[in-house]
């Protein structure tokens, strides 16, 4: 299928994007950008092709997420060694991914990945710091590397924050919806 294909090749750029995050030398500023913009356009039509396909699916949408994690923890990582990014961010990223995939398949038992509106938002927005390093890079701006260098920690401690409240927003969820913890727990316990 057209959709799981474009997913695919997001999954295959994540190691060249993150060993170039890492190491400058490794390619080109311009491919590196021409690398993050296909990740971007192959994010962005694989969920159309599937629903044009009728091929949307819970297991689709599953692989769709794993992948934006995978390619932008391991860009972010890259930008975190070569320091341009906190180390804390690409661990708090994994942090809220596995959390959003316990709480989705475990916790509430459904059959598909449970979303909320801040951590879609964040998904969204940890591709931005890498595409502003990717700028930096290609020096859009030649000379104002201090202005891109505050602006990319400045959006990268902003993300942190953002995942740490999307964190503790889907830790405190389950006790907003009204049910106890031991019923929660008789719940898990009575479906295993």
């Amino acid at each position: 299928m057209i959709a799981n294909l474009l997913t695919a090749v997001r999954l295959l750029l994540a190691l060249p994007a993150a060993m170039a995050f890492a190491r400058p030398e490794f390619i080109s500023p311009l491919l590196l950008l021409g690398l993050l913009l296909v990740a971007i356009v192959t994010d962005y039509f694989d969920g159309i092709v599937a629903r044009r396909a009728h091929a949307a699916s819970p297991r689709g949408q599953l692989y769709d997420h794993a992948t934006d994690f995978v390619f932008v923890t391991a860009g972010l990582g890259g930008a975190a060694v070569a320091g341009e990014v906190s180390v804390a961010l690409p661990i708090l990223i994994a942090v809220a991914f596995s959390q959003y995939v316990i709480d989705s398949y475990w916790f509430y038992r459904e059959k598909q990945l449970r979303m909320s509106s801040l951590g879609r938002l964040n998904g969204i927005m940890y591709f931005v710091p890498l595409v502003l390093i990717s700028l930096s890079r290609v020096e859009v701006m030649p000379g104002h590397r201090e202005v891109w260098t505050v602006l990319i920690m400045s959006l990268g401690y902003v993300l942190l924050f953002s995942t740490v409240v999307s964190i503790i927003d889907r830790a405190v969820a389950p006790r907003r919806s009204g049910a106890t913890e031991s019923e929660r727990w008789g719940t898990r316990l009575r479906q295993s």
